[in-house]
């Protein structure tokens, strides 16, 4: 085996020195380069063949060091292949994330940003500079207005201190944000409104998570309205699900939140001065955009989301390149831009909201601090949870909620004081449609291809 070994060392070797020259700049298979690696360095390196298939590398001997990672940095960057440790020697390729960093980047990007600012009025600045490129990078200005169309609005169920309708609103000629309307069986005055945009969780808002949650705000005396991704749900019935990767779904979802608001607003009951907004992975991307353009929103609720080195890894989140605003931000100074509202950040230990509570929080209390205000910022870190939208993730919701929109949380407490979501009735799916079980009620004007809104919005 020692003497294969060393054959093979040899060879790769061999070939990376002799086989070209200057003329040829050096020129080597990526695979034969990746063997290389793994010979001198005593690692192992996995990846699927695809990655390299048919790859060169430029002068590949002159990228080696005596350190490993480094080498492998400054051969993999050339191909936009990144490596990931998986142990001790171990390590796996694939090709370059533009919305991951690493978890160190994050910290030293987060410290950059923090230099730029040392108040109140050089933050407000530098706020005014994001929202600004920002609602440019999405291309706000040029989109068509809302058509004057009334909401579609179904059959409303009464529950258990709740009522449920499904509604669908025209955000743009031909194209429909669906959704279902939570509001409380009795209430008296002006009721707040909490926005609950949906996540790339499977299932979408007709999920059990979602539909307890929306249920228990409507319970504690607030209107809910928990509406699909772009060709999510009953999106898909005008676009493809791949669809739903393009980048101008990042500008959709943002716009379909705040056209869902003006909305909402129109409703007699809605208090304006109570504007909530929640929603955890892709939705809490929406969650902090939305806040930060958006100052009608006066308490937001990021859920595992909030990071320094993952910027959301679907085109819907960041394809419109809002991270790329003011030099360079991240999703932890964009939630930022929510200060100094009162915002609830709940993180947990296995995804990147791990660091939340050393790195990521800190960042937010100074920033909130320069108000003077850093008691309205909450982090709940869950260490030993993962992501998603968990009973523990809600609880720690219920509560923020209470609190600043001023419900009644012993509405949805039992006797012993404990919040309690049984009283939450889980519908079937079709329950939650707008447009028929085979949308067979789609509006006749309703858009059906990618391809049309994208000449709607050029145009």
């Amino acid at each position: 085996m020692l003497r294969i070994t060393l054959a093979i060392w040899l060879l790769c070797g061999a070939f990376i020195a002799k086989a070209q020259t200057a003329d040829e700049a050096f020129r080597v298979p990526l695979k034969m380069v990746i063997q290389e690696i793994e010979n001198r360095y005593s690692v192992k390196i996995r990846y699927p063949e695809d990655l390299v298939k048919e790859k060169y590398v430029s002068y590949a001997g002159w990228r080696f060091r005596p350190d490993v990672e480094k080498t492998m940095t400054n051969i993999l960057a050339s191909q936009d292949i990144t490596f990931a440790k998986e142990g001790t020697g171990k390590y796996k390729l694939q090709a370059f994330q533009y919305h991951l960093k690493t978890p160190e980047e994050g910290k030293e990007q987060l410290a950059y940003l923090a230099s730029l600012y040392s108040d109140a009025a050089s933050w407000e600045k530098r706020k005014t500079e994001l929202k600004s490129c920002m609602r440019n990078a999405l291309k706000f200005d040029q989109l068509p207005a809302q058509p004057n169309s009334k909401p579609i609005i179904t059959n409303k169920r009464i529950m258990d201190g709740y009522t449920v309708e499904n509604v669908a609103i025209e955000t743009l000629p031909g194209l429909y944000a669906t959704g279902s309307l939570y509001r409380p069986l009795k209430a008296k005055g002006p009721v707040p409104v909490i926005l609950s945009p949906d996540g790339h969780f499977g299932d979408g808002r007709y999920r059990a998570d979602c539909q307890y949650r929306c249920a228990m705000q409507a319970r504690m005396g607030a209107m809910s309205f928990s509406y699909d991704l772009f060709a999510w749900g009953e999106s898909a019935l005008q676009f493809k699900t791949e669809d739903h990767r393009r980048s101008l779904a990042n500008t959709i979802q943002t716009l379909n939140g705040m056209r869902i608001l003006d909305w909402l607003l129109t409703l007699k009951e809605a208090d304006p001065k109570r504007v909530a907004i929640s929603g955890a992975s892709g939705g809490g991307s929406q969650t902090m955009l939305l806040t930060a353009l958006d100052d009608r929103i006066t308490v937001s609720a990021p859920v595992v989301m909030v990071s320094s080195y993952h910027s959301g890894g679907c085109p819907c989140e960041s394809g419109m390149g809002v991270h790329l605003c003011g030099g360079g931000t991240n999703n932890v100074e964009v939630a930022a831009m929510a200060a100094p509202r009162p915002q609830l950040i709940v993180s947990d230990g296995k995804d990147w909201t791990q660091f939340v509570p050393q790195n990521e929080f800190p960042f937010l209390q100074r920033t909130y601090g320069f108000y003077g205000k850093t008691d309205l910022v909450t982090n709940v870190h869950l260490p030993q949870e993962g992501h998603d939208f968990g009973v523990n993730k809600r609880l720690a919701l219920y509560e923020f909620l209470a609190k600043y929109l001023n419900l009644d949380i012993k509405r949805i407490q039992d006797k012993s004081g404990k919040i309690d979501e049984s009283k939450c009735t889980i519908e079937a799916f079709p329950a939650l449609y707008v447009f028929g079980e085979k949308g067979e009620k789609l509006p006749a004007n309703a858009i059906r291809s990618f391809d049309e809104l994208e000449k709607m919005v050029k145009k």
